[in-house]
């Protein structure tokens, strides 16, 4: 990532405000374009990039008053064309058309009705998944109802829609309260869609459910894999995906879906890391593996990281997808960057360890020493 680059600045700024205002001017001659767009300006800066969907929205709302049903004329005027129908894969759309959704939750959370219209609506030109979590909290049975018609709409975003705003644990977005295997019907509609952005998202949204529920998931996975509506490439991509967690965490049965003996005859005949490396520098380790019998291998790393209180914390990297010839052996090289700038943690030194991990069963370890910069 460039430095500088600000994801909130190219998501919201003043360009896309203008155009927003632009839209509702035309959608409606009531709307002062010119006010709201100097009202959202003024603080945009200021806020971070959820706070400046609030913010929007909060603008909007003061522009539009009314209920849900008194707006409801305007959002749609406003609403550009669709995104392309015949794609089969696509972003979320506009985040400008974010806090169209918020709004809707703000003005029509009394109106399911309603609502859901504008949100089918709405998401064909960005993706609703977070606005319609309140509604499938509040109405669990009039939105999954109304998801399993959208489970055959023609446009992908809304089937997309039934899929990634019913996940159990949708970043950003507010917990569901519906048990995680209600929505697994409409699950079973989506998988043998023909598009990668829905089945991407049924695969996320079993990863979901395998952090809580693995047998729910993999039992899935076999039913769909014996009804064959599906086409193959595509649904063993979606069992990868979805089984990702765990085959990490080293699920045997997991591991087996994906074609991967746990139990399988594969040495180490060494696993080699240096015994100093500092922080910034990379961890350069190398291993050879050899099978009597010939095995297919899925080889990860578990490094484990030392956390300021000194206990050690795993995290599971992937380094490569093999098939071991009987009697041969292969050389494996990875290089791993310890970034002392990481945004997601920190890095101390002191004793690491580093493990490696095949078929989901740690074969070999090594241990080194990190040091500072």
């Amino acid at each position: 990532m460039a430095q500088g680059f600000s994801l909130k600045d190219q998501l919201f700024n003043a360009g896309k405000v203008h155009y927003l205002a632009g839209l509702f001017a035309a959608a409606n001659p009531a709307f002062d374009g010119d006010l709201f767009e100097r009202q959202v300006v003024a603080r945009l800066t200021e806020l971070e990039l959820k706070q400046r969907i609030s913010w929007i929205a909060e603008c909007l709302g003061e522009r539009l008053p009314g209920s849900v049903d008194e707006i409801a004329p305007t959002l749609r005027a406003a609403l550009p064309p669709p995104l392309d129908p015949t794609l089969t894969d696509d972003d979320f759309g506009d985040f400008i058309f974010a806090p169209l959704g918020e709004l809707i939750v703000l003005r029509g959370l009394d109106r399911p009705d309603v609502s859901l219209d504008l949100i089918e609506e709405i998401t064909q030109r960005f993706s609703m998944e977070w606005a319609i979590r309140p509604f499938l909290n509040r109405w669990p049975d009039l939105v999954l109802a109304r998801m399993h018609r959208w489970a055959h709409h023609p446009s992908y975003h809304v089937r997309r829609l039934v899929s990634e705003g019913s996940r159990p644990r949708l970043p950003w977005g507010q917990s569901v309260a519906i048990d995680v295997t209600a929505p697994l019907p409409l699950l079973d509609a989506l998988h043998a869609d023909r598009t990668r952005y829905v089945t991407r998202s049924v695969a996320n949204h079993l990863n979901d459910i395998s952090k809580t529920d693995p047998a729910v998931v993999m039992d899935r996975l076999e039913q769909w894999a014996g009804q064959a509506m599906q086409e193959r490439a595509e649904l063993d991509w979606m069992t990868q995906h979805a089984l990702r967690g765990l085959v990490k965490a080293g699920y045997a049965r997991a591991l087996s879906l994906l074609g991967f003996d746990a139990g399988a005859d594969i040495e180490v005949l060494r696993f080699d890391v240096p015994d100093r490396v500092a922080i910034g520098d990379a961890l350069a380790m190398s291993a050879t593996l050899r099978s009597a019998t010939g095995a297919r291998a899925l080889v990860d790393y578990v490094f484990w990281r030392r956390r300021a209180n000194g206990d050690l914390a795993p995290k599971v990297f992937k380094l490569k997808q093999l098939d071991l010839a009987q009697g041969s052996s292969s050389d494996l090289r990875k290089s791993h960057k310890l970034k002392g700038d990481a945004t997601t943690f920190r890095l101390y030194p002191g004793p690491h360890r580093i493990e490696l991990q095949i078929n989901g069963r740690v074969r070999a370890e090594a241990l080194f020493e990190l040091v500072a910069d």
